[in-house]
C-alpha cells in the first residue's frame, strides 16, 4: 500500500504542528517548512502527493510557492491556506493554479475533505485520451476540440470555480460532465440544473431544500440542489437567468460552502464544486446591473469558452457517423450513412444551433431516408423542423379526420400532437391489420420513419 506523503509550508510552529497531526491520524506522512526557500528546496529532493501552504510566509507568499510548483512540479496539488473572509486572495490563488483554499482558523472537518479530494487526484487511472472514457463527449480531431479537451484535463485537477462561455448547442454541459469525469470527484454525483426553468417562487427550495411544513406544500423534508451534489459537482446552467435575489444568496452558500434549508435556523455544510455556464454575455449584464458583479467574479475564476461549430467544421463527419449510430442503435434500426453530397451540405451550413441542431438534423434525416443512405435532400437545411404531426400528412386515406378540433384554454402542445401522432398510427396499423410495411405506405412515410415513431412514441 503507498504511503502519501505531504508538504506542510506555514511559519507559524502550532499551525505546523496542528496540520501535521491531523494530515497524520489520516495515515499521511508529513513534512513541514517555515518558509519558501525550504519548501522549494524539498519539492526539488522528492515528490510529494499534496502541498499545504500558508499564504504570508517570511520570505514570500503562498501564491508564489503555487507558481513555482506549477513550473517544476505540475503533478503536486497545492492548497492554499488564507486569512477568514479573504476570498480576493483565495481566488488569486486558484487562478494561479491552487488545487483548493481553506480559511484561517482551519476546521479539521473541512481540511480532511480538502486533503482526500487531493489524495484521489493521485490514484492511478486509465489514460483519457480523445473523450475515449466517455463515448460522446468532446469527439472531434480539429485543433480548437483538442485544445478544449487538453484544458479540461488540466481543470479537473483543481477544484476552482470554471466559468463556460459558448453558444447555444455548443455542448456546455458535455465539458462540464468532462471536467468532473476527469476529477477527484469522478465518483461523486453531477447535478445539472438549468436556472432559467425553475420558477422564481420555488428557486430557493429548489436549490437549499426545505424542512416539512416550512411552507403550504412542502409535505416532507427536500434536500435540495447543493445538498444532493454533496460530495461531486453542481452544474449551473443558464446561471444568467437567475433573479438577483437569488444571486444574492448563491453567492453567501458559494462563499461559506453551506446552505440553509428554508425553514430551517440551521446552516448545512455542503462540499461541492460549482461549474457555471450561459450563452448569454455576462459582462454586459454586469455593467447593465441585472448580474451581480461580486457573484461574476466568484464563478468566473477561470473561463473556459467552447467554439461554435462551424469553427470546427473537419469535425462533423466524425460527429455525423457517432449520432448516426447512437440513433440507429437506440431505434434498433440499421444504421445510415450520409452521401458525399449531403457531407459537403452539412460541411457548408453555419449551423447557428450547434452540435444540438446537428443532433436534430439527423435524426429527422434518418426517419426519411431511404436505402440507409442520407442524401443532401432528406437534411432540409434551412427549412426548420416539421411537427410531429405535420410529418404524418402524407396520403393517409381515411386513416383519421380532416379536420382537428383545438381544445379551448392552455393546453400542452407537445402532449396534444403527440396523442394526435399516437392515435392516427394506431388507426393505420388497425386498418391494415398491423401490418408495418402497409401502414406506413398508408401514412405516406417511409418503413424505417414508422418504426423510429413505434420506437419513440413507446408503442412497439
Amino acid at each position: 500500500m503507498t504511503t502519501h506523503t505531504a508538504l506542510i509550508v506555514d511559519d507559524e510552529p502550532d499551525i505546523r504542528d496542528l496540520l501535521e497531526i491531523t494530515l497524520t491520524r489520516m495515515g499521511i506522512k508529513a513534512q513541514t517548512a517555515s518558509d519558501l526557500t525550504s519548501a522549494r528546496k524539498l519539492l526539488d529532493e522528492q515528490s510529494f502527493h499534496l502541498c499545504l501552504t500558508d499564504m504570508n510566509l517570511p520570505d514570500g507568499n503562498g501564491i508564489e510557492l503555487v507558481q513555482w510548483i506549477q513550473q517544476h512540479a505540475p503533478a503536486t496539488p497545492v492548497a492554499v491556506i488564507t486569512a477568514y473572509g479573504n476570498m480576493d486572495t483565495a481566488i488569486q490563488s486558484l487562478k494561479a493554479g491552487a488545487f483548493d483554499f481553506v480559511s484561517k482558523p482551519v476546521e479539521l472537518p473541512r481540511l480532511r475533505e480538502l486533503v482526500n479530494s487531493a489524495l484521489r487526484l493521485s490514484q492511478p487511472k486509465p489514460e483519457q485520451d480523445d473523450a475515449a472514457d466517455e463515448p460522446g463527449l468532446l469527439l472531434g480531431n480539429s485543433p480548437q476540440i483538442k485544445k478544449l479537451r487538453n484544458q479540461t484535463r488540466k481543470l479537473a485537477r483543481s477544484q476552482a470555480p470554471v466559468f463556460i462561455s459558448g453558444e447555444s448547442g455548443s455542448g456546455k454541459e458535455l465539458v462540464a460532465r468532462m471536467i468532473h469525469l476527469q476529477g477527484p470527484r469522478r465518483e461523486g454525483p453531477f447535478i445539472a440544473v438549468n436556472c432559467g426553468a425553475i420558477p422564481s417562487e420555488l428557486m430557493e427550495s429548489e436549490f437549499f431544500g426545505h424542512k416539512k411544513g416550512s411552507f403550504t406544500g412542502a409535505i416532507e423534508n427536500k434536500d435540495g440542489l447543493f445538498r444532493s451534489a454533496n460530495g461531486g459537482t453542481l452544474f449551473l446552467d443558464e446561471v444568467a437567468d437567475l433573479p438577483l435575489a437569488m444571486q444574492v444568496k448563491l453567492l453567501r452558500a458559494i462563499q461559506e460552502k453551506a446552505v440553509r434549508p428554508v425553514g430551517d435556523t440551521k446552516e448545512v455544510a455542503v462540499d461541492i464544486r460549482v461549474l457555471s455556464a450561459t450563452h448569454k454575455n455576462l459582462p454586459d449584464l454586469v455593467q447593465e446591473g441585472s448580474f451581480r458583479q461580486d457573484l461574476y467574479y466568484r464563478i468566473n475564476v477561470i473561463e473556459l469558452a467552447v467554439p461554435p461549430l462551424r469553427d470546427r467544421s473537419d469535425d462533423i463527419t466524425l460527429l455525423a457517423d457517432h449520432i448516426l449510430e447512437r440513433i440507429a442503435g437506440e431505434y434498433e434500426c440499421n444504421p445510415a450513412s450520409l452521401t458525399k453530397a449531403a457531407l459537403q451540405h452539412l460541411q457548408s451550413y453555419d449551423f447557428p444551433g450547434n452540435v444540438r441542431e446537428l443532433e436534430n438534423i439527423l435524426e429527422r434525416a434518418f426517419t426519411l431516408c431511404d436505402d440507409d443512405a442520407i442524401d443532401a435532400d432528406d437534411l432540409h437545411l434551412g427549412n426548420g423542423t416539421p411537427s410531429s404531426a405535420s410529418s404524418l400528412n402524407g396520403d393517409t386515406g381515411s386513416v383519421g379526420d380532416s379536420s382537428i378540433s383545438v381544445p379551448e384554454g392552455e393546453i400542452d402542445l407537445e402532449g396534444y400532437l403527440e396523442t394526435i401522432e399516437r392515435q392516427t398510427i394506431e388507426k393505420a396499423l388497425e386498418a391494415t391489420r398491423w401490418n408495418k410495411t402497409a401502414a406506413a405506405k398508408r401514412l405516406g412515410i417511409s418503413f424505417r420513419a414508422l418504426r423510429y415513431r413505434l420506437k419513440k412514441l413507446g408503442m412497439e
